[in-house]
């Protein structure tokens, strides 16, 4: 395994993170345990996961998953960067309370210990915040975070499906108070969708932040999706956003030309679409979210992946991105 530094931190993780999203949803307690183990053992040390996780009427239930792991030993928790979010209503579907999600210093308060609590343990080495809060005001969202650091409660702060102008304020706005402010980005980043590279990117890396991609396959499209229609495997090949995707005769023509490119160099699809964010300005690595030990395995070696000019080259004539920031803006 690879590893670099989050960011401006001393912190080490590994260059691919392990998503835990489908623990609980499509993956049983069982068998995400033996993921984790796998991931564990090959090296990757940088775990992500979510209060809301688990969803509907089980939202928790990743981070329950999660401390049951903890607690069988082995040293699992202190080799583990653990990083989770706060900013969902945690009530049940339909029961939503006031003060009971976002980003107030209430809601904070409650939803870290809810969270170390369920994840048994005593401390979060990254709390991230979900989403732009606009009703709190950004000193109240420090304060909070900076007594949670005093307790030893978290270590770090994180953002996610932030703008590079809200990265900006909240950073600047910790500078003045004399707190660490963010040390990471968790935004949607992948072939199909480079809107990041045109402010995200570019402030993260202005402030130190160290920026970990979700969604690097674009729910599916980029794992080989036209493939695994031909094979009958396709049902569970998307997902979410992307499910209806391919339907778009643009987009099945552009994945159509990624998955020709990919079968001509003997490379697969979704090892590609990890091994092209390694290869870009600011990324700490992408969040891989295996629901089963083959996922897994792949997400592996993309990791050691080389990926040549030429297939980069093109990549970039298959998918352009937005161009520099701020010529793109301009000239």
């Amino acid at each position: 395994m690879k590893y670099t530094q989050l960011g401006r931190t001393g912190l080490k993780v590994s260059r691919l993170v392990l998503g835990t999203m489908n623990f609980g949803p499509q993956t049983n307690e069982t068998d995400s345990h033996s993921l984790m183990d796998a991931a564990l053992e090959a090296g990757v040390n940088f775990f992500d996961t979510a209060n809301v996780y688990g969803w509907g009427e089980n939202k928790g239930r990743t981070e329950e998953i999660l401390g049951t792991w903890f607690a069988k030993g082995g040293d699992r928790r202190d080799k583990v960067v653990l990083a989770t979010k706060v900013y969902g209503n945690m009530g049940a579907d339909g029961e939503a309370w006031p003060n009971h999600d976002k980003l107030s210093a209430l809601n904070i308060r409650r939803a870290v210990d809810a969270s170390l609590k369920r994840l048994q343990t005593d401390h979060i080495d990254l709390y991230q915040f979900h989403h732009v809060d606009r009703s709190t005001p950004i000193d109240e969202i420090w304060q909070a975070i900076d007594v949670l650091i005093q307790q030893g409660k978290i270590l770090y702060a994180g953002s996610s499906n932030f703008a590079g102008y809200k990265i900006a304020q909240a950073n600047e706005r910790a500078h003045q108070r004399g707190s660490y402010g963010l040390v990471s980005e968790q935004c949607i980043y992948n072939l199909m969708q480079r809107d990041a590279e045109m402010e995200v990117i570019p402030a993260a890396q202005e402030y130190g932040l160290g920026v970990i991609p979700w969604s690097p396959l674009h729910g599916g499209l980029l794992g080989g999706a036209i493939r695994k229609e031909r094979e009958g495997s396709g049902a569970r090949s998307t997902s979410g956003r992307s499910a209806d995707a391919l339907a778009d005769p643009k987009v099945r023509a552009q994945i159509q030309a990624y998955e020709d490119l990919l079968a001509k160099h003997g490379l697969e699809p979704g090892e590609v679409g990890l091994a092209w964010l390694l290869t870009r300005p600011g990324i700490t690595g992408p969040i891989s979210g295996p629901r089963t030990r083959e996922q897994l395995d792949s997400a592996l070696r993309a990791v050691e992946l080389e990926l040549s000019d030429e297939v980069l080259a093109s990549l970039d004539e298959i998918f352009p991105g937005p161009g520099p920031s701020p010529e793109n803006f301009a000239w």
